[in-house]
């Protein structure tokens, strides 16, 4: 671990020793010790703060990055503001995820994975919310928006376009 690229705040650091103290296996802390710290710093996680959870839950950077790299809700590059993710499972696809995705991309003018230039927004898809009832539906941050319309994405951008 590079010495000089430590990122994480020793009160997250203190945390995360907990963490990896509360499971037999120490492998178990990792998914909670990399939220810790991706919420920690503003929503992504570099590759220092990955080297730094292996550290305190002595693991090597390759499980835990491993783990980073391979769960959607674990970001490996800096996102925006307000994280959007379309549902694109089959559910949604058949009730007009396509089309709402596809709403979102022009509106933002950015495509899946991509963030806007002011940096307020990220758009991914999902492969499933588990709303499939209430489809098509997009899950911005910590919240479900269901049934979507062309009228109700705007309502919903404006609202967050404003939230400063």
């Amino acid at each position: 671990m590079n010495v000089e690229a430590k990122v994480l705040s020793d009160d997250v650091k203190s945390v995360i020793r907990e963490l990896g103290g509360k499971y037999p296996d120490r492998q178990s802390a990792v998914l909670p010790a990399l939220s810790l710290a991706q919420a920690a710093l503003g929503g992504w996680l570099p590759a220092a703060a990955i080297d730094e959870v292996a550290g305190l839950l002595d693991l090597s950077p390759t499980q835990v990055g491993a783990a980073a790299s391979f769960y959607s809700m674990l970001n490996l590059r800096p996102v925006g503001r307000h994280r959007i993710y379309v549902c694109t499972n089959i559910a949604c696809s058949l009730l007009g995820a396509g089309h709402i995705l596809n709403v979102l991309s022009a509106r933002l003018g950015i495509r899946p994975g991509e963030t806007t230039a002011d940096g307020r927004f990220t758009l991914f898809e999902a492969e499933c919310l588990g709303s499939c009832g209430t489809a098509p539906m997009m899950q911005v941050d910590e919240t479900y928006y269901e049934n979507l319309t062309e009228a109700e994405i705007e309502r919903i951008l404006g609202e967050l376009a404003n939230d400063d």
